[in-house]
């Protein structure tokens, strides 16, 4: 199986080439942090693709692999994975972290969309 999970259209696989010009959108663009050893973070993945189908008109939803960009996520002071950031106009406005599951990552979405 593919980790890049290009099978969804709205789910966007960032890298720190990429990740500046993503998150400088009009739209709000929520951020999944993961790493592929994560068991946490691949138990949110069907959740976080889900989501992205539901609310990808309002929100781009985007990955990044902390492994291979590591300046990004400690630029954005993430230390324990998964987690999910809403960038709103380029700024760190919300997260949470964890596998907050179904509920809690609809209720972060949900307050910006």
């Amino acid at each position: 199986m593919s980790e890049k999970h290009a099978s969804n259209v709205n789910l966007l696989e960032l890298a720190e080439k990429n990740f500046e010009e993503t998150i400088n959108g009009s739209k709000p663009v929520l951020v999944d942090f993961w790493a592929t050893w994560c068991g946490p973070c691949q138990f949110m993945l069907p959740i976080f693709d889900k989501l992205a189908k539901k609310y990808g008109d309002k929100v781009t939803f985007g990955r990044l692999n902390v492994d291979d960009n590591q300046g990004v996520a400690m630029r954005y002071d993430v230390y324990a994975i998964p987690t999910f950031i809403v960038f709103m106009n380029g700024k760190a406005i919300d997260r949470a972290v964890g596998a907050v599951g179904e509920k809690g990552l609809e209720g972060l979405l949900q307050k910006y969309q």
